[in-house]
């Protein structure tokens, strides 16, 4: 049993995925934030080169 709690304390094999996830979270949490916050702005501008083309 002392064995098997020590393997356990011991494991590792998953932790870089859960730290891969929660960094991509992170990203997409500030991608979404960013989008929210600078999407008129852009679209507004996207909107004016496209006129200024026509």
């Amino acid at each position: 049993m002392k064995d098997m709690v020590s393997w356990l304390s011991n494991e590792e094999s998953g932790q870089g995925l859960v730290e891969y996830a929660l960094i991509l979270a992170l990203i997409a949490i500030v991608v979404i934030i960013a989008l929210t916050f600078l999407g008129n702005n852009v679209n507004n501008k996207f909107n004016n080169v496209t006129n200024a083309l026509h």
